[in-house]
C-alpha cells in the first residue's frame, strides 16, 4: 500500500515541509534571524499538522481500533446505515493537531460501494472506505466536515487487503470520523473518551 512507511510526517506535508525550509535558509541568509523566526514557527506548525507516528495496534483480533485521533461525540443506532440498514455508529471529532493519517478500523478487505472492481484504486478524494472482515462482517468509515472543500484522500486498491490499524488515507484537517459496525457488536467507549488512532479499540464484533 502506498505510504505505508511513513517514519514520523505524512508523505502529503512534505512539499509544505521543504518550501518551509527553503524560505528558512533564505530569510537568514539575505534577511537575518529575526526574519526568518516567522517561518521556524510556521516550519513547528506544518511539522505538528502532517504528522503520522508510529502506533503500536493492540491484539484484539475482532476489535475495531479508532482510525483518528480525536473525542467521541456521538454514540447511537442508525436505522440508515450505508450497507445494511440498522447498524451501531462511533463518531469521534477528529483533533486538529492529530495525526494527519487515517487508520483502518479493522482487518479486512477493501469493497467498492458500486459494485465488484478488484484491484481498481480507489478514488483519490473519499467520503468513506468501506472493509470486509474475512469473517463476513462490514465496517464502514466515513467523513464528515472537510475543511477548505478537501475531502480525505485514500491511497487504497479496492479488493486490496488491509491490516488492523494501518494507515489507509490522508484525513487533509477532516473534521469527524464516523465508523459504522454490525448491530450485533459490542461498543466499548463512551462520549467524552478521547481515542488515539491505531492503539484504542472503540467496538468489539460479534464472533466468538
Amino acid at each position: 500500500m502506498i505510504g505505508r512507511r511513513n517514519p514520523f510526517v505524512a508523505r502529503e506535508g512534505l512539499p509544505f515541509l521543504a518550501v518551509t525550509l527553503i524560505g528558512i535558509g533564505v530569510a537568514w541568509q539575505y534577511a537575518g534571524v529575526n526574519y526568518s523566526i516567522p517561518l521556524v514557527i510556521l516550519f513547528i506548525y506544518f511539522v505538528l499538522v502532517f504528522r503520522d507516528p508510529r502506533r503500536d495496534v493492540p491484539a484484539v483480533p475482532l476489535g475495531i481500533v479508532s482510525p483518528v485521533d480525536g473525542t467521541v461525540v456521538g454514540i447511537g443506532l442508525t436505522d440508515k446505515s450505508v450497507l445494511n440498514g440498522e447498524a451501531h455508529k462511533i463518531i469521534i471529532r477528529v483533533n486538529s493537531l492529530g495525526t494527519y493519517t487515517a487508520r483502518c478500523p479493522v482487518e479486512g478487505k477493501i469493497m467498492d460501494f458500486r459494485g465488484d472492481r478488484p484491484h481498481k484504486q480507489v478514488p483519490g478524494e473519499t467520503t468513506g472506505l468501506w472493509v470486509r472482515t474475512d469473517e463476513d462482517d462490514d465496517v464502514v468509515l466515513q467523513f464528515h466536515g472537510h475543511r477548505f472543500g478537501l475531502a480525505p484522500r485514500a491511497f487504497l486498491r479496492y479488493g486490496e487487503r488491509v491490516g488492523q490499524g494501518q494507515r489507509c488515507a490522508y484525513l487533509r484537517l477532516t473534521r469527524f470520523a464516523e465508523v459504522q459496525l454490525p448491530i450485533n457488536g459490542r461498543v466499548l467507549v463512551t462520549a467524552g473518551q478521547r481515542v488515539a488512532a491505531g492503539s484504542d479499540v472503540l467496538a468489539k464484533l460479534p464472533h466468538a
